[in-house]
């Protein structure tokens, strides 16, 4: 092998197909826009325009509420994790958490941590550290001998900015 044998494998480098070049190309008159109007000239983009008329997607009405604070929490159910500590995919012996539910495949998603919810049953005595949880999954983890620590959240950006707020209201007020 020189270097002046070195070629693309064949396929590799399509040559681009010049439009409008007369009849014969197959690609000639028209240049395969089809015929007249908006769409057979350059520097089109009408793809919700509909000729002035209010379009589609502004005429229906807006539905619901987004709420810009709201949490995100990967939703463990008690029976679940019972569940994963019979398969032995989880270990009941250290401190399940987010990171350890996550591993097992239990919790998916939940930027903001885990919620834990008391569908069906514990019989293990486990202890949980979790960003959440109902009062009925804490009962029965409590009741299977096990305990569940809530970790406290992060207050949302806008409270600690009034919070840092009423604090230098104080400190002026002094």
């Amino acid at each position: 092998m020189k270097l002046n044998d070195i070629r693309d494998n064949t396929g590799a480098r399509k040559d681009r197909i010049r439009v409008g070049r007369g009849i014969g190309s197959g690609k000639g008159k028209t240049g395969g826009r089809g015929q007249k109007g908006q769409k057979s000239r350059s520097g089109v983009a009408i793809k919700g325009f509909e000729g002035g008329q209010m379009p589609l997607h502004m005429r229906l009405p807006k539905r619901g509420f987004n709420n810009p604070f709201g949490k995100d929490y990967a939703e463990v159910n008690l029976g679940m994790v019972q569940k994963f500590i019979d398969a032995k995919k989880l270990d009941a012996k250290g401190v399940l958490d987010h990171e350890a539910l996550k591993a097992a495949g239990l919790a998916r998603g939940g930027k903001d941590g885990v919620r834990l919810l008391g569908k069906g049953e514990l019989k293990t005595k486990v202890s949980f550290k979790v960003a959440g949880a109902s009062k009925g999954a804490i009962e029965a983890v409590e009741k299977a001998g096990g305990k569940v620590e809530v970790i406290a959240a992060d207050k949302p950006e806008h409270e600690k900015k009034a919070a840092r707020a009423e604090a230098n209201k104080a400190k002026k007020a002094k």
